[in-house]
């Protein structure tokens, strides 16, 4: 499993727009969901941060706030904190914030 605190902004921008999969217990299967955004603070701290993540997943289920396990082919499995911002036409998107 990846270290959450060695990650940057960079690390997740070279894979905007692929897909992880969120594990959620009561799920049959994982639900996948897409990288859309990624944006780095305009005053980066040492190590790259803060910086913030934007997914889109499905429009159902609705997952609550909580830290999910998210599986990517290159980046691994990483333990991620994900709130619920918004939802679209495509899907609801959750947001991650590394501080």
């Amino acid at each position: 499993m990846a270290d959450l605190e060695d990650l940057t902004a960079d690390d997740f921008a070279a894979h905007s727009g692929s897909r992880y999969l969120l594990h959620f217990a009561g799920a049959a299967e994982p639900i996948p969901l897409e990288l859309v955004e990624v944006t780095a603070s305009s005053r980066p701290q040492r190590g790259g941060r803060p910086f913030s993540l934007v997914f889109r997943g499905p429009r159902s289920p609705s997952l609550p706030q909580a830290q999910y396990r998210l599986e990517h082919e290159a980046m691994g499995a990483l333990d991620i904190f994900l709130v619920p911002i918004a939802l679209d036409a495509q899907g609801l998107c959750y947001e991650a914030v590394f501080n």
